[in-house]
């Protein structure tokens, strides 16, 4: 698929699940890819999407090599969010993945010298024991201490469990629950073999690349 049939397939899904056009964002996953590839399936449909396709990346040495090369895109951080690889973080408009209050203050006192902060979300964990994000018991405090570091939160982000499409059903209902619970807009959630569940229950975000390079 192409990056105009993965977009269409989500206003697709956005019509179904009876959305306004348009309240999901996709953001285009680089990860892995090379800057040829990004400037010729990603960056050439910008105008298909308001303000354009976040790319996505989830190496932070990456993430660095290839904002250097291009800095007018807009960046988003999407893994592990290591306390020591913060210092790459500069370029990013919108962390995916923050899971504890030590990293956020990380962010925030490296942001205080840039003078400029990325937005967050904070990662619920789904569940499986080897997955990274959040406990739902200890999401709300973790909220009120990341909030405290004066980030600006966003949402929350959560990973599909292992299996099929419909086993991340109830996951994403949860994950959307708790986010308008906590009065949260975003949610980050869905990849491309569950982007579509993803958006029937809320997603606002949807991180899809695999099904843009093939």
């Amino acid at each position: 698929m192409s990056l105009p049939e993965v977009l269409a397939g989500i206003r697709a899904t956005e019509q179904r699940a009876g959305r306004p056009a348009g309240s999901v964002r996709l953001v285009a996953v680089t990860k892995g890819q090379d800057l040829e590839a990004i400037r010729t399936q990603v960056l050439p449909y910008a105008d298909l999407q308001p303000g354009g396709f976040p790319l996505g990346e989830g190496r932070a040495q990456e993430l660095r090599d290839k904002a250097a090369q291009l800095p007018d895109v807009e960046w988003h951080f999407i893994g592990p969010l290591q306390l020591n690889k913060v210092k790459y973080m500069r370029p990013v408009t919108l962390i995916h993945a923050l899971e504890d209050v030590r990293q956020a203050q990380a962010l925030a006192d490296a942001a205080a010298k840039w003078g400029h902060a990325p937005d967050v979300l904070l990662q619920l964990h789904n569940g499986e024991a080897q997955k990274h994000g959040i406990h739902p018991q200890d999401l709300r405090s973790v909220y009120a201490e990341v909030v405290q570091t004066g980030l600006n939160v966003r949402g929350l982000m959560v990973m599909a469990p292992e299996g099929d499409a419909d086993a991340a059903r109830p996951v994403f209902a949860d994950a959307a629950r708790r986010a308008h619970d906590l009065g949260l807009p975003d949610l980050s959630m869905g990849m491309s073999g569950d982007y579509a569940v993803a958006i029937e229950q809320g997603a606002t975000l949807v991180r899809v690349g695999r099904s843009l390079f093939l």
